[in-house]
Formats: structure tokens, sequence, C-alpha cells
């Protein structure tokens, strides 16, 4: 019997691990299905899930050259399919109807600036708040600081 890639095939669980089961596929052929391939779902322990002699149907996903087989349950069962999205189609008619230029466009007079003066003037006020705020924990962080240099020792003076 050769085993080939994405070939369905029935196996009995011959031994369990903590990283996957392995599948006694017959004639001496063994198979390891890893663990994320058991089920759809998340499967913390295996033993929830298989015991040994259980039979199951499983894909085989690759064939190494040393004779590793890898194996799936996960993909041996039939899915449903799920429904494919629609397609959007280009709609030229809609495209050409809209304007190509904004019309609102210099709306704006200098008696509506006025607002962003204050609030320019509001900004530098926060910021050199801010710088002084800053400096100020500067000064305390390098005081607290300055004699703990070093990791041997005591301080230095």
């Amino acid at each position: 019997m050769s085993i080939e890639v994405g070939a369905k095939l029935q196996g009995k669980v011959s031994g369990i691990t903590n990283f996957g089961a392995f599948i006694d596929l017959g004639e001496g052929k063994t198979g390891l299905v890893h663990i994320s391939e058991i089920s759809n779902g998340f499967v913390k322990d295996i033993h929830d899930v298989l015991t040994v002699g259980d039979e199951v149907t499983v894909k085989v996903t690759s064939v190494g050259d040393d004779g590793k087989v890898g194996l799936s349950i996960r993909k041996a069962e039939d899915q449903p399919e799920r429904p494919q999205p629609e397609k959007k189609t280009f709609n030229r008619e809609r495209r050409d109807t809209r304007p190509s230029k904004p019309q609102n466009k210099g709306n704006f007079s200098k008696g509506n600036n006025k607002d962003f003066g204050n609030k320019k003037e509001d900004f530098d006020t926060l910021m050199s708040s801010f710088l002084k705020d800053s400096d100020d924990r500067l000064l305390s962080l390098r005081r607290n600081t300055e004699g703990k240099r070093g990791g041997r020792g005591g301080r230095r003076s």
C-alpha cells in the first residue's frame, strides 16, 4: 500500500503523547496527527478527544523522505462549504455622477479665523507649563538618583 498526500485512510489510535496521537495505518505504517490537526476547535488535552484503540478517518498531509507520515483528522472530515462572498461590481454610472471638485472650496473668511488666535495662545501657555513641569520632574529624579550610581559598595563622596 502506497501512502500518498491527500489520501483519506482508516486507522487506529496506537499511542497518545502531549503533542499528538500516533495512528496505525496497517501494513506496519504509522503516522502522527499533531494536536492542532485533531479538531477545528482548541484541544487542551488530547485524552478528552481520543483514546488508544479509537478508529479514526485521517487525511495524509505529508510524507517525508525518512518515512514519517503527517496526518490530519480535521481535514478528513467533510466540512460544509462556506458561502462565498458576493463580488462587488463596479458601477460606472455612479462614478460619472460624482462631482470632480469639492463644492465648498474657499468658504473661510478672515472673520472666522479669530478663534484660531486664542487657541494658539492657549497652546503656547499649555506647552510652556508642560515644559516647566517636565523640568521640575527631571530635576527631582536626578536628585533622588544622584548618589546611587554603581551596583557595589556604598555612596561615594
